[in-house]
């Protein structure tokens, strides 16, 4: 990774707006969904993932109530120590209140606003406001180098 971590991890998230969503795709420019998108990012720093990621439905982990997205993380990347996000850091949503962590996003803009893909809007960035502030899980750094 040249450069400071946080802005080689932004701007190759950057890379990735304007690609439409479908579910289970980490292809620049053709499709991508949240996990597509850091899938991809990962790739693009580093030039392998850490893992495969498998097949997955739209309610993975929820029926059982895994946090597999967190476990995924606490294997590959750093637990932020920030007080709040940071461009760079890749951010871990609960979508509601007491349900599992299923949605990633990349902190972006000094952690005003998030880079990621959600249904019906694709790879795109959103301010950063108190409703999806709210949501927020968890926050990981990605490592300085490939692990």
């Amino acid at each position: 990774m040249s450069g400071s971590p946080e802005h080689a991890v932004e701007t190759e998230a950057r890379l990735w707006i304007g690609t439409p969503y479908l579910h289970q795709a980490s292809c620049r420019g053709a499709g991508a969904d949240c996990l597509g998108l850091v899938r991809g990012v990962w790739r693009g720093l580093y030039g392998v993932e850490p893992e495969a990621s498998g097949p997955y439905t739209a309610d993975w982990s929820e029926p059982r109530g895994e946090e597999r997205l967190w476990q995924a993380a606490l294997r590959h990347m750093v637990p932020a120590v920030s007080a709040g996000p940071r461009s760079g850091e890749l951010l871990l949503f609960r979508m509601r209140r007491g349900a599992v962590a299923k949605h990633l996003g990349i902190a972006s803009r000094g952690g005003r606003c998030v880079i990621h893909a959600y249904a019906r809007h694709g790879v795109v960035e959103s301010t950063l406001c108190p409703s999806w502030r709210g949501r927020i899980a968890a926050r990981f750094t990605f490592p300085q180098r490939s692990p």
